[in-house]
């Protein structure tokens, strides 16, 4: 006996008080053993017994163990070759043929071909057959190729559709689970049982899939189709009827198997009508029932959620108008909190600890006072004054010492920006008393001040110092900020640069921009460069500062006597730009304190650097707008002379000790420059190297200005010196100034060759650099006109080729030294020890934060607008079964990619300005990209969600919300990245053009069908192929049983691998990665310095 008689006599024990129940129990059970050893060889005699109710459940299933083995064998080898399409086989494969629930078509089929069912079912060979023709990719399905039971000689009515035929040989055993041979089936042909169907070629019968509804088929006599089905009856064979089914395939080639929509099939012979408040889909086994808030009328195939999606979208439209009306008043409260919690914190831990300095550093200069004045009645020499020397290095010691000594006592008192006019005046004096004494000196001797001077002196100082003692006796805020320009306090690194036979020329074409320019710059002295249009005043600028890309710098570059990069002091020199680049989203206030966070040395305290951006609002007349708004284009906020101070503050602001300034005085009114000019000739006394580049100032600004350097066209030195003998160096050469003519804009005219000079006067204004040579005994050959006329000329016979050619290398080169530039790196001599980037990433963090913030108009707009596109999506675009949803998810892709890109894109092509500016300033790169890709990851989350919220309930795919929720995060993140790339390599109307563009090609490109290798190459680089690929697959995995087959031949068609969801999210964010990456490395290369 077989194996298989195993399980029968535990059936038999279990069932043995139904069997005493009929006759004789020893007859019975032989009968039952004899039965269920014919039906299961398809050997039987007698047909009788098969009515038995007794006997039919034991003998059913033991046909169901039988056929499950043999289904088993197919699943095997059904698996390897379906690997692309099966994720897990026996779970797959469970689903479609496991009906332990309900045999009633095994038994029905057992009674109605009297046990001959056994002979009629396909074995794994036949079964094999059928499938490879479906893996052959058969354009007729159904309709097989012939085999040895129906072929062109041999074709017996079991090969029409929906008939099936017994074994010839009744002797012969016929072993389901043989996937080699098939057996002879030509004998007693009959149409197919009730849950099976019989194909077209084949003479035996294969099990319907759960889900799938498979009756016997009726004529209809109009259309000659035996419907359901849509086969018709052989012709010539009036004896023939209608059979089963014939076939199961893909539901786009024959859908009649498929249990239809609005009704379920607990059985493949049963079909029952969805009751309300429930939905059934088609080739569904049982039906769902509806969600709250939604409707569900009888025998429908999906619930109506259009009332979920309603409050939904009411739900999240609350939230963004919330979020857009009350982003302002937020961040107003937060900041009025946190302002008045930094002053309490200063006041409390600060002011006590100040005062106690102030009166020991008083106490301190009254006891120097009066020993200066015993040494100095006394004649010795004090040691400190060399020291002094050293520091600032050569020039007008007398001049030099009394601005440094005057520095602590103007810096201390100055206790308002509106006292620097006094200290201005003060200084100004003591170059007049310098001036004076200079034809006094004698070299290697210095010249003692009178007595009178002495006492003067010291009785003001100590003055002053107890007029700051009395006023610290009621020490406020504003008082603890006038300590901060203590100089005893706190003291920055005083730097002399000087430049000696400085040459620039473009590496293009070989111009000028400066030559032979010689002069120095010293701390607590402001220098002006003046000049007619072209005559390299911010080239010089740059060239001093180390900014000067593209050009051939030659000469030497000093920073007090020695010769070391202007890059090593990088965190201690301020450069403000010509254009006003400062964020218009943030408040003055804001913008100041984030500099001052990020280059102050990093173990200040937070209270020292309120000090300093107290003194930089006070000392430029911020304090009425320091809480508004810089504004931009589109929203209004500080006037244009508030803006242009700013500017200037957020270099005034890191204490630095060389600061150079780009015409911050041009489009400003006199008053505006003159409150801008204090402020720096505040800075100027305490120590810092200025250097700017003023265009035409008025006589008063002028007269503020210590030092001018005045350039002639072509980068010529025309003056270097004390603005107090310029007009006496100029009437030396026979240029007078007319009464009421500024003197600047006269001496501008002359070099213009605007304005010809006097008749007393020889020189021409060509002249005037040769001049100044002569005056100051420099030796220098300049180069003549006629070799610039050669080289144009030269220029001018070149071929249009050559030109172009050499425009192409002009800016391969430019590239290359910008590049070059970007990656240099210089030992830091500042020593001034910055915050770390994990540091600055949290204030940079905190900064973008607060902006996008305010730009919540901006993010609900963009909330708005996927809302629309998923709700309009949703409503056109029904899922579709036969490609399980494709066709919405491709314009998904298109909708979301196109959309999330035109947003990140602002994250970079608004910022590039000032990430340029932070950047070259020292910031850190890293925690500014960084930042900024945190806070999008925000929106990375969210607009997933938005989107969803309408597409997917207005689809109702079987997929469910956490699937496509995390296909379209990694797809948003993807974008995200493509759009960093784009907006830091292009230009913002062409960023904004490819980001258009991009989604649409690259979707249609992934979307072709893949006929040759490299077709499925260029596929497999463009994402929305893995996008794609993925919401497909997150969607097939829910379609099983009779949808298998289905599933097999969409995925085989699109060329997916249902294995592959985890790697499509992957190499979506590998992309999105990479882009950042790529992003990055850009963003460091192509920065402007």
């Amino acid at each position: 006996m077989p194996h298989s008689h195993r399980p029968l006599n535990l059936k038999m024990s279990v069932n043995r008080r139904n069997w005493l129940k009929h006759g004789s129990n020893l007859r019975l059970v032989v009968l039952v053993l004899c039965l269920v050893c014919d039906v299961g060889y398809g050997q039987f005699e007698d047909t009788n017994e098969f009515e038995d109710p007794a006997v039919l459940p034991l003998v059913t299933q033991m046909v169901y163990r039988r056929l499950s083995n043999s289904t088993a064998a197919l699943n095997r080898e059904f698996g390897t070759r379906a690997k692309f399409c099966v994720k897990d086989p026996d779970a797959d494969w469970n689903r479609a043929f496991n009906f332990s629930t309900n045999l009633n078509f095994l038994s029905s089929c057992i009674q109605k071909t009297k046990g001959d069912m056994g002979r009629r079912i396909c074995t794994a060979a036949e079964m094999k057959f059928y499938f490879n023709d479906f893996f052959n990719k058969s354009s007729n399905p159904g309709y097989l190729q012939p085999n040895e039971n129906c072929n062109l000689t041999s074709w017996v009515s079991g090969c029409e559709p929906g008939w099936a035929c017994s074994v010839v040989d009744q002797t012969e055993q016929v072993d389901l689970q043989n996937s080699k041979e098939f057996p002879v089936r030509t004998r007693n042909c009959m149409p197919c049982c009730e849950g099976f169907f019989c194909p077209r070629g084949l003479t035996c019968m294969i099990p319907c899939p759960l889900g799938a509804h498979c009756p016997l088929a009726t004529l209809n006599k109009k259309t000659s189709l035996c419907e359901p089905y849509t086969y018709q009856l052989p012709p010539g064979r009036p004896n023939h009827t209608c059979g089963g089914a014939n076939v199961w395939a893909d539901i786009r080639s024959s859908s009649e198997v498929f249990c239809s929509a609005g009704s379920y099939c607990p059985t493949s012979t049963q079909k029952v009508p969805c009751d309300s408040g429930h939905y059934c889909r088609m080739g569904s086994t049982s039906e769902k029932p509806c969600f709250k808030l939604t409707s569900c009328n009888p025998n429908t195939a999906n619930q109506n959620m259009h009332a979920f999606g309603v409050m939904v979208i009411a739900a999240v439209s609350t939230i963004l108008l919330l979020i857009y009306n009350c982003s302002d008043q937020i961040l107003t409260t937060r900041e009025r909190r946190q302002a008045k919690s930094r002053e309490a914190a200063v006041k409390k831990a600060k002011a006590h600890q100040r005062w106690k300095a102030a009166r020991s550093a008083a106490k301190r200069h009254v006891s120097e006072i009066r020993a200066q004045i015993t040494r100095t009645f006394s004649g010795k020499k004090t040691s400190n004054d060399g020291d002094t020397h050293k520091m600032l290095g050569p020039g007008n010691s007398s001049e030099v010492s009394l601005s440094i000594n005057s520095s602590p006592a103007s810096s201390s008192a100055a206790h308002s920006s509106y006292d620097v006019e006094d200290d201005a005046a003060a200084a100004r004096s003591n170059e007049r008393a310098s001036v004076e004494t200079e034809g006094k000196r004698v070299k290697g001797h210095k010249v003692k001040k009178s007595q009178s001077q002495i006492f003067k002196y010291a009785y003001e100082r100590i003055e002053k110092e107890r007029a700051m003692e009395q006023e610290n006796r009621e020490l406020t805020f504003s008082g603890i900020v006038n300590m901060a320009t203590y100089s005893e306090m706190r003291k920055r690194p005083l730097m002399e640069l000087s430049f000696k036979d400085l040459n620039l020329t473009l590496k293009s074409n070989g111009k000028h921009l400066l030559r032979c320019v010689t002069g120095s710059m010293k701390p607590g002295r402001i220098t002006a460069v003046m000049g007619p249009s072209g005559a390299g005043k911010t080239s010089l600028l740059s060239a001093l500062a180390g900014k000067a890309v593209g050009c051939k710098l030659s000469g030497l570059i000093l920073i007090n006597g020695k010769q070391l990069s202007i890059h090593s002091y990088k965190k201690i020199i301020g450069f403000v730009p010509q254009d006003d680049i400062v964020h218009g989203n943030l408040t003055v206030e804001e913008n100041l304190w984030f500099h001052a966070k990020c280059r102050l040395p990093a173990g200040q305290s937070k209270a020292d650097k309120v000090l300093v951006v107290e003194r930089i609002i006070d000392s430029l007349g911020l304090q009425a707008v320091r809480s508004c708004l810089v504004g931009t284009v589109e929203k209004r906020g500080i006037s244009g002379g508030q803006r242009k101070r700013v500017n200037v503050g957020l270099e005034m602001v890191i204490e630095p000790s060389i600061l150079f300034l780009d015409e911050p005085t041009s489009g400003l009114d006199s008053a505006s420059s003159q409150l801008l000019l204090k402020a720096l000739r505040h800075e100027a006394l305490e120590g810092v190297n200025i250097c700017m580049v003023v265009h035409q100032p008025s006589y008063t600004l002028f007269r503020t200005f210590n030092d001018l350097v005045l350039l002639a066209k072509g980068g010529l030195t025309v003056y270097h010196g004390s603005v107090n003998q310029v007009e006496k160096y100029f009437s030396g050469l026979g240029i007078n100034v007319p009464e009421r003519i500024n003197p600047p804009d006269y001496y501008i005219d002359v070099l213009e060759g605007i304005v010809v000079s006097n008749s007393n006067s020889d020189v021409g204004y060509k002249e005037l650099p040769q001049r100044w040579m002569i005056h100051n005994n420099i030796a220098a050959e300049l180069e003549t006109n006629p070799d610039v006329e050669n080289n144009s000329n030269d220029n001018a016979e070149q071929t249009f080729v050559r030109e172009l050619w050499g425009d192409v290398k002009s800016n391969l080169r430019l590239r290359r030294d910008k590049i070059r530039h970007n990656f240099l790196k210089s030992r830091d001599l500042s020593y001034r020890r910055t915050p770390s980037m994990w540091l600055q990433y949290k204030y940079f963090l905190g900064r973008i934060a607060k902006q996008r913030m305010r730009e919540a108009k901006l993010q609900a707009t963009d909330y708005l607008i996927l809302l629309l596109a998923g709700a309009c999506l949703g409503s056109l675009i029904k899922a579709s079964d036969e490609s399980f949803g494709a066709p919405g998810y491709t314009y998904t892709i298109i909708a979301v990619s196109l959309l999330c890109k035109i947003a990140a894109l602002r994250s970079f092509s608004l910022d590039k300005l000032h990430y340029w500016r932070e950047s070259a300033s020292g910031m850190s790169s890293l925690a500014c990209f960084l930042a900024k890709d945190t806070i999008d990851c925000f929106n990375t989350l969210v607009k997933p969600l938005v989107y969803l919220s309408m597409f997917y309930f207005f689809t109702n795919p079987r997929s469910t919300f956490f699937d496509n929720y995390i296909v379209l995060v990694c797809l948003v993140y993807c974008v995200t990245g493509i759009a960093y790339a784009l907006a830091i390599f292009l230009q913002p109307g062409s960023a904004q053009l490819f980001s258009v563009l991009l989604p649409v090609v690259l979707t249609l490109v992934a979307t072709q069908p893949k006929n040759s290798e490299a077709m499925k190459i260029i596929a497999d680089l463009c994402y929305p192929k893995w996008a794609l690929e993925a919401f497909v697959i997150g969607n097939a995995e829910r379609y099983y049983g009779v949808w298998m087959i289905t599933r097999c031949g969409s995925l085989m068609k699109s060329g997916y691998d249902i294995n592959k969801w985890n790697l499509c999210i992957m190499i979506l964010i590998l992309i999105g990665v990479v882009t950042r990456n790529i992003a990055y490395v850009g963003m460091i290369i192509l920065q402007k310095k």
